[in-house]
């Protein structure tokens, strides 16, 4: 017995497995929902607001909200678009993220959304917040002054016991991502790279290959972020 049900995105006719996340259905459907937290194969949290649509009136994230036969979702419409460029504006005043000197520039995710979003000047003023930079791990730089708090990090990047090389310090405004002083120093050359690939940002660089990528052949050079979705 099948278990496609059918629904509506922005009055698009859809179908997928009952039980997927609604970002994961618009994706399957050739439809674009931004996220920065979520990625595919990870249990989501929500926690990045990006990909909020509107179901029957009520605001609700797609990654952690699954779709059922008949629900009609609104997502590419002028209040959400707004709402995500303030979240994307928010993230950029409240961290430090000079783009052009930076060593993800052209692979980042949130640059790309602000590029997509065509965020100028954000409309909120800047914390500059003095923030630390680790060092102390012999294959990656952890920089807070980039970090969105996505938690991709926390989820994914795991030694061979299944611990956490990275984990939240503190609470509301001094939480951080911070990595883990004795694992940091035994990280693989293989976590190092899927830690910095991860990373939606240029929180986590991996040492000594920062600007390795010339202009030009950077991952949004040429496509804007979720192109291959909507193609």
């Amino acid at each position: 017995m099948s278990n496609l049900i059918k629904f509506k995105i922005d009055s698009k006719e859809c179908m997928a497995e009952k039980g997927t996340f609604i970002v994961d259905a618009a994706r399957e459907n050739g439809i674009y929902i931004p996220t920065l937290c979520n990625m595919p194969g990870v249990k989501p949290k929500g926690s990045c607001r990006i990909c909020t649509v509107r179901i029957n009136g009520r605001l609700m994230t797609s990654c952690t909200t699954p779709v059922a036969d008949g629900m009609e979702i609104e997502s590419n419409v002028a209040d959400l678009q707004n709402l995500r460029k303030s979240i994307v504006e928010l993230m950029f005043v409240s961290g430090n993220h000079f783009c052009p000197s930076c060593e993800k520039s052209g692979n980042c995710e949130l640059q790309a959304l602000g590029y997509l979003y065509q965020m100028l000047v954000p409309r909120f003023p800047y914390d500059f917040p003095i923030r630390k930079i680790d060092a102390t791990s012999p294959k990656i730089i952890k920089d807070q002054n980039r970090c969105i708090q996505c938690k991709r990090c926390i989820k994914t990047i795991k030694d061979e016991q299944g611990r956490s090389l990275f984990a939240f310090r503190n609470r509301g405004h001094r939480l951080e991502v911070v990595l883990d002083q004795e694992l940091g120093h035994l990280m693989t050359e293989e976590l190092a790279d899927l830690a910095m690939k991860n990373c939606p940002v240029g929180s986590i660089i991996k040492k000594e290959i920062g600007f390795n990528t010339a202009i030009g052949n950077r991952k949004f050079d040429h496509h804007a972020i979720g192109s291959e979705i909507t193609l």
